[in-house]
């Protein structure tokens, strides 16, 4: 195999890893993204001096692998970070993850009656009816009770994913919310047991944001030998019986072919499918169309304050608030906000492309934004200086109802292509964090070097990311993030 013949499409962190892991082994992997910079969601973005996350990207793993990446590529550019988030909802804030003595003591002595004996109902009612929860409404009922499930869970899950939680499929609850019973929570509460210091209270950062790791991830592909092109969208894949031959592409105005051995891609599956040529059976273009994606719009606001919440992030569980989740950068890195006597706000709105959200022009999302941290009484909307706003598409595969069936039409007639590897969140349609698309990433590289990996099988067992790693004893059971 020619050294050049492998193309990567995608310079998110699966595509990157991928990349570097073939570059340690006399490989000169071509990369091919369509965006101005590397990193795809875990990128970081720049305005008036003032960096930005998109999204919020906190750095934690239990794959060995790439904790070692990552402390090669920023070693000691990473800074500590004690973990402060909260949610609010009806004027309250609440810790989270969700503590059982401080929610309890937020919602009052009637409210937290209530949550205990809607627990106890769920778990009575299992005794004599077995459940086997397929939506994440139905999974979260079972494990925690109606009226938590209503308070804590319905409001925001819903905003995050724009469609009721009897369509989302307990997968979702399954990879995302640790799997502990409230009554060993309330146990551990009442006694104070909460002493055992987790993943989730401390986390790595990198002093300029996330997209630090990536540019230091591209140079480290391109000093050894590899290319990697910006702007560089994928117009066409050509397939020559059960191979890929060739990927067209445009860079700088210009059309051009580049032959190829091994391809691994990282972009949207569904976007794939659209590129191949000649276009693949109708079914499998059917089921492509029905798989779904959320988009997002970060709108940043500079405020002329030095400080406004302790917190790296809020969630709004409120539904009178359109906003989602609340980014404080100042508190990630002091280093991404250039003067300390201003605040740097990401007001973020989940949505979907093409809704009455997503089509706000420019001045109404400003405006929707400024009034929203006026009324939440973080700031008072003249002290708000200057903003910009990215929209993100296709940032969150959706597990609705008849995703799984979809996909494995798509798997099935993906594996007839032998050498397409597909990774990373978009490229599997998993909600991978960003370790895990590291690892498709790594694993797909050793399959090009001669091993045999199940990419698939990356991530299935973790029914939550971030377990205690000291003991099994757990500080909260509630905390599904997105």
């Amino acid at each position: 195999m020619k050294p050049n013949s492998v193309v990567v499409i995608g310079a998110g962190p699966a595509g990157l890893t991928a990349a570097y892991q073939l570059s340690q082994h006399a490989y000169h992997p071509i990369v091919l993204e369509q965006a101005d910079k590397v990193g795809g969601i875990a990128r970081t973005e720049n305005y008036q001096g003032y960096r930005f996350d998109i999204g919020g990207h906190r750095f934690y793993t239990k794959v060995e692998e790439v904790q070692q990446l990552w402390r090669l590529w920023l070693q000691d550019d990473f800074l500590k970070v004690t973990r402060l988030s909260r949610i609010y909802y009806r004027g309250k804030f609440f810790d989270y993850p969700l503590s059982i003595r401080n929610t309890l003591s937020g919602l009052g002595i009637l409210n937290s009656s209530l949550i205990v004996l809607s627990y106890l109902q769920a778990k009575l009612k299992a005794l004599w009816r077995r459940p086997d929860p397929q939506t994440f409404e139905s999974w979260v009922t079972h494990c925690f009770g109606q009226r938590l499930y209503e308070t804590f869970f319905k409001t925001y899950t819903e905003k995050v994913w724009g469609i009721s939680c009897s369509q989302i499929q307990a997968d979702w609850a399954k990879q995302r919310i640790r799997g502990v019973s409230l009554k060993q929570a309330v146990i551990n509460a009442l006694i104070r047991k909460n002493n055992t210091k987790s993943l989730i209270t401390e986390f790595d950062y990198p002093r300029l944001g996330p997209g630090m790791m990536w540019e230091q991830a591209q140079q480290s592909v391109e000093d050894r030998g590899g290319q990697v092109h910006c702007n560089t969208p994928v117009l066409a894949l050509e397939r020559k019986g059960d191979r890929i031959s060739s990927i067209t592409i445009e860079r700088n105005g210009q059309t051009q072919q580049l032959p190829v051995e091994q391809v691994i891609s990282s972009m949207p599956i569904t976007s794939l499918l659209k590129q191949l040529s000649p276009a693949p059976p109708t079914a499998v273009l059917e089921a492509a169309a029905g798989l779904s994606y959320r988009a997002f719009m970060i709108v940043t606001l500079i405020i002329n304050k030095p400080s406004l919440f302790p917190d790296q992030w809020i969630y709004i569980h409120d539904s009178g608030y359109q906003v989602g989740r609340i980014q404080n950068f100042k508190n990630w890195s002091a280093q991404l906000v250039p003067d300390l006597n201003k605040t740097s706000l990401g007001m973020e709105y989940f949505c979907s492309e093409g809704d009455n959200l997503w089509q706000l022009s420019q001045t109404d999302l400003f405006n929707l934004a400024i009034q929203e941290v006026e009324r939440l009484g973080f700031a008072p909307a003249d002290q708000v200086q200057a903003g910009t706003i990215i929209r993100q598409p296709k940032a969150y595969p959706v597990y609705d109802a008849g995703y799984q069936d979809r996909l494995q039409v798509i798997r099935e007639y993906l594996s007839t292509i032998k050498n397409l590897q597909t990774i990373g969140r978009n490229g599997m349609h998993r909600y991978n964090n960003q370790d895990h698309s590291m690892l498709t990433g790594l694993l797909a590289a050793k399959n090009i070097l001669g091993e045999h990996h199940d990419l698939w099988q990356v991530n299935t067992e973790r029914s939550y990311y971030e377990e205690l790693t000291v003991q099994k004893q757990q500080t909260s059971p509630f905390e599904a993030v997105v």
